[in-house]
């Protein structure tokens, strides 16, 4: 793996990262697709939607179909038809999300299966080894995520076993082409990240991700400790932000100098008839629309908006067909790659600050403010 900083504008960052399955312009969004598809979307649609990078999760994985079958398939790349990069996330969220169904140690988590009830062990070795098996491009270490607001007591035992397994992650790691990253936690305690941040950069992993956050703060919280956590971490190495995916969150987090972000949110509005755009979102399910023969969203430019009308895409919502989903999750996953091409080319010529202001001012918050933006408990 390697890095390059292009350019910087006051605090927001534009860079390449060369990996093994190809070049991820920075900052990108990184579609999730947790059980190796992006829901509704096909991998042509994914690049014909400008999609640089997909994220994918060790936990589902491991459940189904399992390593063997991604093996035997020739790994994760030709198992799901998808020839450009990806990030597996390391089951570090199923920590957080699924606390009545595992139970968790010094070595490691035990996870009862929300399938099958049957008991899986992942350890900071053991996912590393899947992670390397499937062949990805960037793996995540194991961590320990903790729901905000959380007791202090609670989020130092965090921050110390997410450590402890850093560190044995590091030294378990024996593939060279998949890049490994390291996770920071501490919540909103500025000691704690502080603590974190100089523990898990020492180990010098190929890139940091800031973890702990989008989990039950406010949008001010969030912003004002991502903010903090990117200043903490080196500047020649991607900043990945997990778990943010509407448009405001990402022009915040970008404008806090952070290169990488996935989340769920835009394939879920798409199913659910939520069109997203740079001025704010609705929904297409409203009888405002049934008559409404303009285009989604006028200044977008994707194929859908291109082909179809507000009263088309309302229809097939109000008539449950299958398409309506895929082609608003399309436009969706569309919309925030260009947001993301627009935000490089804004930092390139030093035109950020306008740019951002642009979009902020236009853009109203897309989520609670109690930050759960995450699909599912399970994902």
């Amino acid at each position: 793996m390697k890095f390059e900083l292009l350019s910087r504008d006051a605090s927001a960052r534009r860079g390449r990262l060369h990996l093994g399955h190809g070049i991820v312009e920075t900052p990108t969004f990184m579609p999730v697709g947790t059980s190796a598809t992006v829901k509704t979307l096909t991998p042509e649609e994914l690049r014909s939607a400008r999609t640089q990078i997909l994220l994918a999760n060790t936990y589902h994985l491991w459940l189904r179909p399992g390593r063997d079958v991604i093996v035997d398939a020739g790994g994760l790349h030709r198992f799901m038809a998808w020839d450009g990069p990806i990030l597996t996330d390391s089951g570090g969220f199923q920590v957080f999300s699924l606390r009545e169904r595992r139970k968790l140690d010094d070595d490691g988590v035990t996870f009862r299966s929300h399938l099958d009830g049957s008991e899986h062990r992942f350890t900071p070795e053991s996912v590393v080894a899947f992670e390397e098996a499937l062949g990805v491009d960037v793996a995540m270490v194991l961590d320990v995520c903790v729901r905000l607001p959380a007791e202090a007591d609670e989020l130092e035992a965090a921050v110390t076993l997410t450590t402890r397994w850093a560190q044995r992650a590091a030294a378990a790691r024996t593939r060279e082409a998949t890049a490994l990253f390291g996770i920071t936690q501490g919540g909103l305690d500025e000691r704690l990240r502080e603590r974190s941040a100089r523990d898990i950069t020492a180990l010098q992993f190929d890139g940091y991700a800031i973890g702990g956050l989008s989990v039950g703060e406010t949008r001010e919280e969030m912003e004002r400790a991502a903010r903090f956590c990117a200043e903490l971490l080196p500047p020649e190495r991607p900043r990945y932000l997990m778990g943010v995916g509407t448009v405001r969150d990402l022009i915040a987090a970008i404008d806090c100098g952070i290169d990488m972000f996935d989340c769920v949110y835009p394939t879920r509005c798409g199913r659910n008839g939520r069109a997203m755009t740079r001025a704010g979102e609705f929904h297409i399910r409203n009888a405002a629309y049934v008559r409404d023969f303009g285009p989604l969203d006028q200044a977008c430019g994707c194929s859908v908006c291109q082909t179809f009308t507000r009263a088309y895409l309302a229809h097939l919502f109000r008539s449950n067909e299958m398409l309506g989903p895929r082609l608003l999750s399309y436009h969706n996953v569309f919309m925030l790659n260009r947001l993301m091409e627009d935000a490089r080319n804004a930092i390139e010529r030093g035109d950020w600050s306008r740019f951002r202001e642009g979009i902020t001012q236009r853009a109203f918050p897309a989520a609670p403010e109690n930050l759960a933006s995450r699909e599912h408990p399970i994902t």
